[in-house]
């Protein structure tokens, strides 16, 4: 193996260990308790590699709350609601440990706020680009609320019915939600 391409492994390596013991820690901790020597230390690495790969704990913390997001959404605003609704499956069939540590920690820290709410705006302005083009932004808003709210209905609220459903239930009950929002037109206002 050349040696350029073992040190590039060896720090891909390294970054997924990182991000792995910050998930958990995040999790089990939050955001105050985990230090950035308790994420090396659990990582086995260095600190100071830590603060090299990733620049600040607000950093980290963005990175490891949005890792699993799921895969880049493309195609057509059909195949994007549907690339959507499987990344929503998969947040219902395992417990989304790591979004589940950034809503926590985005609720009392501005500073893990930030972090976390500009990687998902990134993600939102990526999807946007593959929906309907009126209001795309507004769109890829509301599905990320609308998936947010499900997560959280499941997994933080427990909330009857949706905690207990199994996932393909509800990504199918959801589907036309999604498509609606992705490329459908909008109904017409009754009152006006």
């Amino acid at each position: 193996m050349h040696p350029a391409t073992n040190r590039a492994q060896q720090r891909r390596n390294t970054e997924a260990r990182i991000l792995a013991a910050a998930e958990r820690l995040f999790a089990e901790s939050g955001y105050d308790r985990t230090t950035i020597r308790a994420v090396a230390a659990a990582a086995e690495t260095d600190p100071g590699l830590v603060m090299r790969y990733f620049g600040s704990k607000e950093e980290l913390f963005a990175r490891a709350a949005v890792v699993g997001a799921g895969e880049p959404i493309g195609g057509t605003p059909a195949e994007a609601a549907e690339s959507l609704l499987a990344a929503l499956g998969a947040k219902l069939e395992d417990e989304p440990v790591n979004a589940l540590a950034a809503i926590r920690s985005m609720l009392t820290h501005t500073e893990a706020a930030e972090g976390v709410r500009a990687a998902m705006a990134e993600q939102q302005r990526q999807a946007a680009g593959h929906l309907a083009a009126d209001e795309a932004d507004l769109r890829a808003g509301l599905l990320g609320a609308v998936t947010l709210g499900v997560v959280i209905g499941r997994h933080l609220l427990q909330l009857d019915g949706l905690k207990d459903a199994p996932p393909e239930r509800i990504t199918a009950l959801m589907r036309s939600v999604f498509h609606d929002l992705a490329h459908g037109r909008p109904e017409p206002d009754p009152t006006a």
